[in-house]
Formats: structure tokens, C-alpha cells, sequence
């Protein structure tokens, strides 16, 4: 038996973390990801202004695993007929049983310039392109910074280079723009949340254009669909999402059993999820770590033997304990019906990091973001005595 899990993103690490408990022990369980390493992708946007926490935020994943074989390989396609996986070195891989964890790519909407001109920001070295072209800008003597997309993603980015911009003394010079095409910053969410993250970036200096769809770029200008141009010295995109080229670009749709095919499940952002309350899943950390209880349950029962019926499978609800964004160095926490910010919420988005790699990274991690994260932070003990 061979279950093989597409991707080391949230899904798929922990996912691949539960089936090492659950399979049988002469279960062959195969982790395919292109790079090898876990990225602790809430924690990426930092990167801009903090390089050091490169190393942290990257861990190889042989080192977050026990039985599963970790292969490194880029994964071209999916044949849930022929039950194979297409892979670029490896050629086409046989599975019993697969979850599709990909994650997601950045969504370009084929609009004139913008792929072209623009940084994404879903690897590190898309963060460290931000942050070269920002010392760029200040190089010059300083310009006009656009983000565009104001959900979570646009929001931190944005807010990492304004604060960056006020630790080297130029705030001044540096001009930091984020733009979207909804009414208002991170739409979809409640609208104390919101508030709360627009006075966040009020209090940095971030000037914020809603209701400004991009409809195009040249090297010179982001241009919008009812307002004039905006001259930008840097551009950075956070537009929307779409799924892995190995769904052929599309994020693919299941409802709360998470299986899209016989024996195929997919997890995390690579899927357009409506979970058992008939509710749209948001594409989110979150939601692919809280999915994977169940989709390693329903992996399980599809491999068991049902005389020719149909095998049992629970329905996940999404169910969110409340929602977090780094603006800056503030953040907004919003725990049920209440917002927090200042240092309640500061608090909160540094347990969060911390906690997640203290246990699913290392402590050698954790403590790392630490330092990175505090300023004249107390002595901390000796990495060399860690892990």
C-alpha cells in the first residue's frame, strides 16, 4: 500500500504527521514536495525587514518527519483514473491513496504588466527581492512603494515596509501605497476587524485606495479602472491566488469529505473547500492545519475494504477561534466578537509563531524569531544545547 502526499506546506506536513501514526506499519507513505523544506508562510512578510529569520521560518522537512519518505520533485499532474502521479524527475508514481496539498500560486488575471512588473509574495526569495528593491528606492532617495491587494497578505507586506521604512529614518522619503479593488482593507472579514487594521496602517503612514481595480501596469505606472495612474518606484503584488499548476491552475473544489476523486483528498489552498454547513472556506493557514484531522480520517477509511460500497466519510466544519495580522511591528488579533490591538494583540501574533514552531519546527526556531522578533530581548538560552 502506497499513500503519497502532494506538498509540505501546512496540509501537507501535518497531514503527512497524522497518517505517520495512523497507517499501518507496512504502509509505504510518500511526501513530495519541490523544495524539501517546510516554509512557515505567516511568518514570511517579516522576512522583508528582518532577513535573520530566514533560517527559522525554512526547516528541512526530514527533519519534521519519522517514516515518511521526503522526495524532492516538482509534480506535473495527477491521473485520479490511473491512480498516478506525473512527477519531473521521478516519472509517473502509482498511489493507493493521495492528498493534494500544493498550496497555492499568485493569480495574475492576465492583466496587462502586472506578472511582468510585479513581485509576488509566496517564496523566500520573493521576499527577498522586496526587500533588494526597497533598498533600491532608498538608494535613489527614496519613491513610491505600491502593494496591491488589501487582504491579509497585502496588509502585512505593506505594513513591513513602513515600518521598515521608519527604521531607517526615511519615512519621509518613502511613500508606501496599498490599493484594492473592494470598499474597504481586508473585505470579508467583520467590520470592527477591519476598522481596527485601516487605523493600523493609519497610524504607519500607509496611504490605502479602495475601490481602485488594477487593470494594468508599465514599468513606470499601476493603472486602475476609474482613477488616474499611480507612478510607483517599486511594486509588489498580492492580488489573489489560483491553484497549482498541477490542477492546470484551478484551486480544486470538494465539499466537507475533502475528496475530489477515488482516493484523492485535497487539503489546504490547492482546494476550493464548501465544508459541511454549506460554508465557503477561506484560503488560509488556519484552515488547512484544522482540515487535517479529517482528511487524514477519510484517507484512512477510503483504504479500508467495503465490499464494493461506498466507505464512510466524516464532513469537516470550519470552525476559526479568531483571526490575526501583523501590521508593522503592531498587530490585530480578533478573538470571537472582540478586536484586540497594541500589546494584547502583540502578544498574541508572537505566541502564534512561536508556538507553531516550538511544535511542529524546533525550539532552536522558535526562540531564533525570538531574537528576531524582540528588541533587547533577555538572554536566551544556547542554541548548541537545543534539539
Amino acid at each position: 500500500m502506497r499513500v503519497v502526499v502532494l506538498g509540505g506546506g501546512y496540509a501537507g506536513l501535518l497531514l503527512t504527521r497524522k497518517l505517520e501514526d495512523r497507517l499501518p506499519r507496512d504502509a509505504e507513505l510518500l511526501l513530495v514536495d519541490d523544495t524539501g523544506d517546510h516554509l512557515v508562510q505567516h511568518e514570511l512578510h517579516r522576512v522583508i525587514r528582518k532577513p535573520g529569520l530566514t533560517d527559522a521560518i525554512t526547516i528541512p522537512l526530514t527533519d519534521l518527519t519519522e517514516r515518511a519518505e521526503v522526495r524532492e520533485d516538482t509534480v506535473r499532474g495527477i491521473d485520479t483514473d490511473a491512480k498516478t502521479v506525473s512527477l519531473d524527475d521521478g516519472g509517473d508514481l502509482e498511489y493507493d491513496a493521495v492528498a493534494v496539498c500544493l498550496g497555492a500560486q499568485t493569480a495574475f488575471y492576465d492583466l496587462p504588466g502586472v506578472e511582468e512588473h510585479a513581485t509576488p509574495m509566496k517564496r523566500l526569495e520573493h521576499a527577498a527581492r522586496a526587500r533588494r528593491d526597497f533598498e533600491g528606492v532608498l538608494d535613489t532617495g527614496g519613491g513610491t512603494v505600491v502593494v496591491g491587494g488589501a487582504g491579509l497578505s497585502g496588509v502585512q507586506v505593506a505594513g513591513e515596509f513602513a515600518a521598515l521604512a521608519r527604521e531607517e529614518g526615511v519615512e519621509d522619503d518613502v511613500d508606501v501605497v496599498l490599493v484594492d479593488r473592494s470598499a474597504d482593507v481586508t473585505t470579508g472579514f467583520p467590520e470592527n476587524f477591519r476598522r481596527a487594521v485601516r487605523r493600523e496602517l493609519d497610524r504607519l503612514d500607509v496611504t490605502v485606495h479602495t475601490n481602485a481595480a488594477v487593470t494594468g501596469t508599465t514599468d513606470a505606472e499601476v493603472e486602475f479602472a476609474e482613477r488616474d495612474p499611480i507612478a510607483y518606484d517599486q511594486f509588489v503584488w498580492t492580488g489573489g491566488i489560483r491553484g497549482p499548476d498541477a490542477l492546470d491552475g484551478e484551486r480544486r473544489g470538494v465539499r466537507g469529505t475533502l475528496e475530489f476523486a477515488e482516493n484523492a483528498f485535497a487539503v489546504g489552498d490547492a482546494a476550493r473547500v464548501v465544508d459541511a454547513d454549506g460554508a465557503v472556506v477561506p484560503a488560509s493557514a488556519q484552515a488547512a492545519v484544522r482540515a487535517t484531522d479529517v482528511a487524514a480520517r477519510n484517507l484512512l477509511a477510503s483504504l479500508e475494504e467495503t465490499d464494493g460500497f461506498d466507505p464512510r466519510l466524516e464532513q469537516w466544519r470550519f470552525e476559526s477561534p479568531g483571526w490575526l495580522v501583523s501590521v508593522g511591528d503592531g498587530a490585530v488579533a480578533q478573538l470571537g466578537p472582540e478586536v484586540l490591538t497594541g500589546k494584547a494583540a502583540e502578544v498574541v501574533k508572537s505566541s502564534v509563531g512561536v508556538a507553531y514552531l516550538a511544535e511542529h519546527g524546533s525550539l532552536r526556531n522558535a526562540i531564533e524569531v525570538v531574537r528576531e522578533d524582540v528588541e533587547g530581548a533577555p538572554a536566551l538560552p544556547d542554541l548548541d544545547a537545543l534539539d
